[in-house]
């Protein structure tokens, strides 16, 4: 798990896994009317999209956001403190939605958790955590991480079935190996990985440390490597597009996580986040 606060103001760092708080079974009800209802309709002070934030923030604000959110999050905390004089710089914890949400369930204490998936949203609205409707903010696709030039020649998802590859994915539950497995599906392909991650860092990591000759990670993860890796786009990218899901906890007392939320989702946020590779709700 990591946790940074843009008073520090770090660049994010390629780091591994975090840290694992168990895990539960949660029954999931279908809540796509309610996400889909909100995909692209953020609602701001004024109830529209095009609305700047306005609500007044003062306290100390708690983040839990995916892994893949780090870059752009980074900056939008150093946003909200711009725009928002006097308060704190929000507190954000970044690891895989999965385990996230476990710890949420199991008492970990937060305002606002933006998830890289409507699945492990849904388990938090399940479990009673949010308020209200949460909203989908921004969509991502995968791209085949490879080292940089592409040593091994790989160009579609087919060539990840070859033995001779070492090839990193996320685990089966975190939202990057949910659309993993939906693409191999679509592209009618198996591929036996060499290590399942428990966030999409963690693969991105692996690739560019030469530890794996390639992984599955979003397209923004490998503009965030700066070069440590190269991504290689496939057909069956459009079979599994992620939809990333912002929503205010029940245990939120404060303005703070309504101004977050509403700077994530008003035109500012959106330009910041379409700047790091993100694609529109």
């Amino acid at each position: 798990m990591r946790t940074t606060t843009s008073r520090r103001a770090r660049s994010t760092a390629l780091t591994g896994g975090g840290r694992h708080w168990g895990s539960g079974v949660v029954a999931i009800a279908t809540l796509a009317l309610a996400l889909g209802a909100c995909a692209g309709q953020p609602t701001g002070p004024g109830g529209g999209p095009d609305e700047d934030p306005a609500t007044a923030a003062t306290g100390e604000l708690r983040v839990m956001a995916a892994a893949s959110l780090a870059a752009v999050f980074d900056e939008l905390a150093a946003l909200y403190v711009a725009e928002n004089p006097g308060a704190e710089a929000p507190v954000i914890t970044y690891d895989g939605s999965s385990t996230l949400v476990t710890q949420l369930i199991e008492g970990a204490e937060a305002e606002v958790f933006a998830s890289a998936d409507q699945a492990n949203m849904a388990k938090a609205v399940e479990a009673g955590l949010v308020q209200g409707a949460p909203a989908v903010f921004a969509t991502n696709v995968l791209q085949i991480a490879v080292a940089p030039g592409n040593p091994a020649g790989i160009g579609s998802l087919a060539d990840l079935a070859d033995p001779a590859l070492q090839v990193v994915l996320c685990a089966p539950e975190v939202p990057c190996g949910a659309a993993s497995a939906t693409a191999f599906a679509a592209a009618g392909v198996s591929v036996a990985p060499a290590s399942e991650e428990q966030n999409v860092t963690a693969v991105l990591t692996k690739v560019v440390l030469g530890e794996a000759d390639a992984g599955l990670v979003y397209a923004t993860d490998v503009l965030v490597s700066h070069g440590g890796v190269d991504g290689v786009a496939f057909e069956e990218q459009a079979t599994a597009v992620n939809r990333y899901v912002i929503g205010e906890l029940d245990r939120a007392s404060s303005p703070d996580a309504r101004a977050f939320v509403d700077l994530v989702l008003s035109p500012a946020g959106q330009r910041v986040l379409a700047a790091h590779g993100f694609g529109p709700a």
